[in-house]
């Protein structure tokens, strides 16, 4: 069983910086493609960020030049640095992983999920 964890999520003004993390525990995390996606009240969860097992990286066009997305194997870590939020990024943000090695096309691929930490952004 795999068990992800995400912290860093809070109040954070407009146009600030946030670093959320992702810690991951139960199998070998450096095989796993590692995700971050959001999901704002009434509204489907959305793919922001992805890194497979060898580093590639993908991020959806809304986060692009302002979410950067990294990982850590020695600590089973994901990060995802954010910076210039807007009131629009509001929203539960949840860590994803696959054992997959390669990042899923859909998300019902995604094998295991965290529980989610809130941010909410003040204008």
């Amino acid at each position: 069983q795999v068990q992800l964890v995400e912290s860093g999520g809070g109040l954070v003004q407009a146009g600030g910086s946030l670093r959320l993390s992702c810690a991951a525990s139960g199998r070998t995390f450096s095989n796993f493609a590692m995700g971050w996606f959001r999901q704002a009240p009434g509204k489907e969860r959305e793919f922001l960020a992805a890194i497979d097992w060898s580093g590639g990286i993908v991020y959806a066009d809304s986060v692009k030049g302002r979410f950067t997305i990294s990982r850590d194997n020695s600590k089973n870590t994901v990060y995802l640095q954010t910076s210039t939020w807007k009131p629009g990024d509001t929203a539960v943000y949840y860590c994803s992983g696959s054992p997959d090695r390669w990042i899923p096309r859909r998300v019902r691929e995604w094998a295991y999920w965290g529980q989610g930490t809130q941010v909410t952004v003040s204008s």
